[in-house]
């Protein structure tokens, strides 16, 4: 800083400028510096820009601290590049152009991926992917479909909604969500799709050990702490190294293909751009 304000008096400074930002209003913010590195100068003005509106005054505050800390610093190692690195070193200009021109590239293989190309991923091409690669789904961690429920320890009729979470009665799984809608504090029915194991974990007192010797063991699972009852029904289960489920991995299939058939497209794109070059002639070759 060039001492023209203290501590207290930049401060009072970064609140003007933050009132300023907070009521989107830049009329009192000027160019005067708050700043000063050798020649680079940071100024209120430059804070007031940085600022997002949508924070509030306590927010702003630690932003525009947090950017003027950031900015001396970065004008710090800068100044001590500029010292200290050949001529050489410091010219970036070819590093510049080649970023540019990968940026460009990539912007503009994008707008035609939103303009011109909407991929259709079938069932049959899921399925096909999934049988050659099925090395590549095998589970990591077990994974179950069933029913979990938290109740409060004052939640009423326990020993009916003992009977209701272990049945596969459809008129009982009506009547466990009628309950569960009332009482619960958590309620999952996933009879119809997986789940990993660790996410039921996550939500018990104590978390579920040797898990392959629990699943081949055990059916119906409750427990308790001072607060809450747990129960868990287990419907099926796969354990690890057990080949995954198709429906449990069609969403990261889907992704896989999507992925290729966009390098497909792009990989096609500029093999057509080089043909029409050679056709209109805009190639020359020596």
């Amino acid at each position: 800083m060039n001492g023209k304000y203290s501590a207290a008096g930049l401060a009072a400074v970064l609140l003007v400028v933050v009132m300023a930002a907070c009521n989107n209003s830049g009329s009192s913010i000027n160019d005067d510096p708050l700043v000063r590195i050798n020649e680079k100068v940071l100024t209120k003005g430059m804070i007031y820009q940085a600022i997002p509106n949508s924070l509030s005054k306590d927010d702003s505050t630690i932003f525009a601290q947090d950017y003027i800390n950031r900015w001396i610093r970065s004008e710090l190692l800068i100044s001590k590049a500029e010292l200290n690195l050949t001529p050489e070193e410091k010219d970036v200009a070819q590093l510049l152009e080649e970023y540019r021109r990968s940026l460009l590239i990539h912007q503009y293989q994008q707008k035609l991926l939103e303009q011109k190309y909407s991929p259709l991923i079938t069932s049959s091409e899921i399925r096909n992917y999934y049988n050659d690669m099925e090395d590549n789904f095998k589970l990591a961690d077990p994974i179950i479909k069933g029913v979990f429920v938290i109740v409060p320890q004052s939640a009423p009729n326990i020993n009916s909604l003992n009977e209701l979470y272990r049945s596969d009665d459809s008129e009982d799984l009506v009547k466990l969500e009628a309950y569960c809608f009332q009482n619960a504090k958590k309620y999952e029915v996933f009879l119809d799709h997986w789940l990993v194991i660790d996410d039921i974990n996550k939500f018990l007192p104590e978390p579920i050990n040797r898990v392959e010797r629990f699943l081949r063991n055990n059916t119906y699972y409750h427990t308790t702490d001072s607060l809450y009852q747990y129960f868990l029904s287990i419907k099926e289960y796969k354990l690890n190294n057990e080949l995954a489920p198709l429906e449990f991995v069609e969403g990261k299939i889907k992704a896989i293909l999507l992925n290729k058939k966009r390098l497909e497209f792009i990989k096609q794109l500029e093999s057509d751009l080089y043909e029409e070059a050679l056709k209109n002639k805009s190639i020359t070759f020596y």
